[in-house]
């Protein structure tokens, strides 16, 4: 993804603490079929609001994916997989009818 903005801090947490690689990231992006959800924790409130999804990689891998919109730019906050509240919330509101 051309627009994906990835920081080092970002790309060496996603590697050493959830075991995520960029090209998962890309395949969620590219693999979404729900909805995305607002994050309105006030402990993790951004102004562009952070926007989050949960989607499959290409090797059926859950993935939630959570960044902030600006203009053009898709600024990456974190990836990892899911627990099982985050599952949940995401089937309730975040699943297309």
């Amino acid at each position: 993804m051309k627009n994906l903005v990835v920081s080092e801090a970002v790309k060496t947490k996603l590697q050493k603490k959830h075991q995520v690689t960029l090209r998962e990231v890309e395949h969620c992006f590219i693999n979404r079929e729900g909805r995305l959800l607002y994050d309105n924790r006030a402990l993790t409130k951004t102004n562009p609001p952070t926007l989050w999804f949960i989607a499959l990689t290409n090797q059926n891998r859950k993935l939630k994916i959570a960044y902030i919109q600006k203009g053009d730019q898709v600024i990456l906050k974190t990836a990892y997989e899911p627990n099982d509240a985050e599952l949940a919330i995401y089937e309730r509101f975040g699943m297309v009818a």
